[in-house]
């Protein structure tokens, strides 16, 4: 008997349903709870004025964010991310974008499959996604050895660092389609996912997804405050 395929939907979540970046927001929270060490703030603030002095794109500082946090992650015990993580998705849980809150609500009661997808960490992910009953989260997952303490190595780092690579092996194992399928994406990190979707929308986004969506003809929305514009 053959079991009828369900149309997915794809969120990034950083800037797209969250107004903040959840690794930067994360990274700030783990060294104002000294979590991390306390020479890692004048570190973090090298990387930030790289970006405010416009010497990196942002794609790049935020490839920079991930090499700072799997350095400082190293030798950190489980529960401290977990704690932290807690803290940051409570002071946060109402920062999100009204338009990609409402298009969730509206396409889980179609009955989509809804899949997230983010460059942060798993465990902060997995917390900030719960109330919103992502049928699936992708996230980094971060190798923990002894005594519950992460060694700085990222698990299937292939996959994750690639999000066309993510939604190709979903649709295999949860016997999905992507026939009416609904991408949402904000940068030019989501550009291969949104290639794959029959309906890609780009929200708020960067330069270059911009140039792509006019070039491919893809929806562009934009929420200002709380006033959402469709640019045809």
């Amino acid at each position: 008997m053959l079991i009828k395929k369900r149309k997915v939907a794809i969120f990034d979540i950083d800037g797209t349903l969250s107004r903040f970046e959840l690794l930067e927001y994360l990274i700030l929270k783990l060294i104002s709870s000294h979590v991390f060490k306390k020479d890692s703030l004048i570190q973090y603030q090298k990387i930030r004025e790289k970006l405010l002095q416009k010497k990196v794109t942002y794609r790049e500082y935020q490839i920079l964010l991930n090499s700072f946090f799997e350095y400082h992650i190293k030798g950190v015990y489980y529960g401290d991310l977990v704690d932290v993580s807690k803290e940051l998705v409570l002071e946060q849980k109402s920062n999100v974008y009204l338009h990609t809150e409402k298009l969730l609500i509206d396409l889980k009661k179609k009955g989509y499959f809804t899949l997230a997808i983010s460059d942060a960490p798993k465990t902060l992910l997995d917390l900030f996604c719960r109330p919103y009953k992502f049928d699936k989260v992708y996230g980094r997952f971060y190798e923990i050895g002894p005594n519950d303490r992460f060694t700085g190595v990222i698990s299937d780092l292939h996959l994750i660092g690639n999000k066309a690579n993510i939604v190709k092996r979903a649709i295999e194992k949860e016997n999905l389609t992507l026939s009416g399928s609904v991408g949402i994406g904000d940068s030019e990190d989501d550009i291969p996912f949104l290639e794959l979707v029959s309906n890609a929308v780009c929200f708020n986004p960067s330069e270059m997804l911009w140039r792509e969506a006019k070039r491919m003809k893809w929806s562009v929305i934009i929420e200002k405050k709380d006033v959402i514009y469709k640019i045809k």
